[in-house]
């Protein structure tokens, strides 16, 4: 099957590959999302119980606490973060904690990611010129 290349805008610089783990639910890192672990602990997402750690998180956008961005950074001290992320629409919130613990993320994709990439697809995420490859 031949990449599909989707620009998008660049939100914090890097590049990562991995396994989609989609949420069509807007995510609050604070209180959704364990830092130690990496496991999604709020039973109201869909995604409840799934593991972030290496995966690309597509999700519409984050919400909630601004200490948010610091669970993100957690998250990437233990190791247990997201390999990258891709949004519909990125709030500060997640833009602020994916540049202090650099992970990659695009969002304004051209497509809708949220309709367009399936659980456990893989994809490219180049957060540095802001497009990502679909296989």
């Amino acid at each position: 099957m031949q990449k599909r290349s989707i620009k998008g805008r660049s939100i914090s610089k890097g590049l990562a590959s991995g396994k989609a783990l989609l949420s069509k639910q807007r995510i609050s890192f604070l209180g959704a999302v364990d830092p130690i672990t990496g496991i999604i602990v709020d039973k109201s997402l869909a995604i409840y119980g799934e593991e972030l750690t290496g995966r690309i998180l597509v999700f519409p956008c984050g919400k909630g606490s601004t200490v948010g961005s610091y669970v993100i950074y957690q998250l990437k001290k233990h190791g247990k973060s997201p390999a990258a992320m891709i949004t519909s629409h990125v709030d500060t919130i997640v833009a602020v904690g994916a540049i202090i613990a650099d992970i990659p993320v695009v969002d304004s994709l051209a497509i809708d990611p949220i309709e367009q990439i399936q659980d456990g697809d893989e994809v490219f995420v180049n957060g540095t010129e802001g497009y990502i490859e679909l296989q």
